[in-house]
């Protein structure tokens, strides 16, 4: 009867597993952080291209133009003068534009009622049978300007609603954001409060 003796492991094969297994935990450990630095890029990039888009910057004077509101009256930027003027560019068919416009009524319209205030809500390139439905849905009463054939929008930007620009007494724009962010609009509000104090 034949005794079978057992190799015994070489002590190579045994660090090649254990390196092995390290790397197969590192990459495992490392792989989230690596995939959360993408949306952050994704942001920078998405922020480069949204300012590479907005023709008129924080400091510049803001282009005058007269709108066509949706109870057919019209209005003049350059009448404004010596108020705050807040334009914002938006569609009925953009999520972040209906998110910003749920909180106008509370939190710019009423809020700022009986000051010098002024808030420009500009449909772009939208008809006024699709602003009139969209109001009807929404159940909102506040004025609404029309740009169907983005005139106006076309003077402040070339891409990406929704745009809100903050204009002071003198004409400059003091704040230009684009998108929707609870807290950027918060920040929002908070300008448009310093600037009526002042």
């Amino acid at each position: 009867m034949a005794i079978r003796t057992r190799k015994k492991q070489s002590p190579v094969r045994l660090w090649l597993l254990v390196a092995l297994l390290v790397v197969v935990c590192a990459v495992i450990f490392l792989l989230p952080a690596a995939e959360e630095s993408v949306p952050a890029q994704q942001a920078t990039e998405q922020e480069d291209e949204a300012a590479a888009t907005t023709l008129v910057k924080v400091g510049m004077q803001a282009p005058d133009f007269t709108v066509t509101m949706f109870d057919g009256s019209t209005l003049t930027l350059s009448e404004q003068k010596g108020k705050v003027v807040l334009v914002n560019f938006w569609a009925t068919w953009c999520p972040p534009c209906r998110q910003e416009l749920a909180r106008v009524q509370n939190d710019i319209v009423d809020r700022f009622a009986d000051q010098p205030f002024v808030f420009i809500p500009i449909s772009r390139a939208e008809e006024m049978q699709t602003v009139a439905a969209f109001r009807e849905q929404m159940g909102y009463t506040f004025p609404m300007g029309l740009d169907p054939e983005r005139k106006i929008y076309d003077l402040y930007a070339s891409n990406f609603i929704p745009r809100n620009f903050l204009i002071d007494g003198e004409g400059k724009v003091v704040v230009a954001s684009v998108g929707y962010e609870p807290e950027e609009f918060d920040a929002l509000i908070q300008k448009i409060e310093e600037m009526l104090k002042q």
